[in-house]
């Protein structure tokens, strides 16, 4: 028989789900102004950065007008000047009694209106600036961007809403994944200290498990599945995880400091419940019931009345009674032990 020994020792609780990858972001590049689309700066699936300009259209007539109206306004603040220093002017001359109170007034509402229509000027100048500025349409976060259905040469308007493209944030991602609503209270315990670790794997993906941290809990329990949805944050600069990408995910809420682990195949089932044998330092098979907690890799979590360093068989249980003796042996070349029954 083969046997194992009992371990005593800081396991982590870990909680399997399946997930899915998710963007943090996703935004639907339009236009702000009407325009031809005069150059493409990007190509389809390109990596982009903030602020990187990515289409360029036509804004002459923006500009056009933009002149015009830096024109009106030079003309506004020389028509304001002027009606100031009537106003001035008409001020003194009713202090000598030389102009009417009604005239004085009438000066006054006129250099006040002539204000006015400058501010309302500099606020047209405001805008079609900004018409300008929109002309070039810029990245607004780092991401990736999607296809293009539209190139250079196309009008667009944005009355019609149309999308020119589409820009994905994956860097960091999120992962959403359901558990079970057992696990809530755990879950809400963990949250109290540093965020839950929170570990996602690709299938097709053969290197090690990237690691992020839990950052969302949501407000209900799913009543029709009786579980909770769960977020979690992964950084991914190395592009292993893929929006929209399946991936299994596995969680620690917490580590049991003293939790005691055997092989998962010592572990039998009876008519009154879970149980091990353990061999004696006589060479005699004891057998000790023992409760499942749950699987931590190849190594089952009990409780029941087990030392540290005690040695479980695990291989031969099925022919092993209560009382019964083995002798235990080497066998060359694999380091397991192996025992016979007497």
């Amino acid at each position: 028989m083969t046997t194992d020994q009992v371990r005593i020792g800081p396991v982590p609780v870990e909680i399997l789900a399946n997930g899915i990858v998710a963007s943090e972001s996703v935004v639907t590049i339009r236009t702000r102004v009407d325009g031809q689309i005069e150059r493409v700066l990007v190509n389809e699936g390109q990596m982009v950065r903030r602020g990187q300009p990515l289409f360029i259209l036509d804004s002459r007539q923006n500009q056009a007008l933009l002149a015009q109206q830096e024109a009106q306004l030079a003309r506004d603040r020389a028509q304001a000047a002027r009606a100031q220093s009537d106003a001035q002017r008409y001020q003194s001359l009713r202090g000598e009694s030389f102009a009417s109170q009604q005239r004085f007034e009438q000066a006054q509402a006129d250099a006040l209106a002539a204000a006015a229509t400058v501010r309302a000027t500099e606020a047209l100048i405001t805008q079609t600036r900004l018409n300008v500025e929109f002309a070039t349409i810029t990245a607004e976060m780092d991401g990736q961007l999607g296809a293009i259905p539209l190139r250079a040469g196309n009008f667009v308007r944005q009355a019609e809403n149309t999308a020119i493209t589409t820009l994905t944030q994956v860097d960091p991602v999120l992962v959403q994944f359901a558990v079970p609503e057992r696990w809530l209270p755990t879950i809400r315990a963990a949250l109290r200290g540093d965020p839950p670790v929170v570990r996602a794997h690709a299938e097709s993906d053969p290197g090690p498990w990237v690691e992020g941290q839990l950052v969302f809990v949501d407000s209900a329990v799913d009543t029709t599945t009786g579980t909770i949805l769960l977020k979690a944050r992964f950084q991914n600069s190395d592009g292993k995880l893929w929006p929209g990408q399946y991936v299994q995910v596995m969680m620690s809420p917490r580590v049991d400091p003293n939790a005691i682990t055997v092989a998962s195949a010592a572990v039998q089932t009876g008519q009154q419940g879970r149980f091990v044998f353990v061999l004696t330092q006589d060479g005699t098979a004891r057998r000790r019931p023992v409760e499942f907690l749950r699987t931590a890799g190849d190594r089952a979590v009990v409780r029941g009345e087990l030392a540290a360093g005690e040695k479980v068989i695990v291989d031969g249980a099925q022919r092993v009674t209560d009382g019964s003796r083995a002798v235990e042996r080497n066998v060359a070349p694999t380091p397991q032990r192996v025992s016979a029954l007497q």
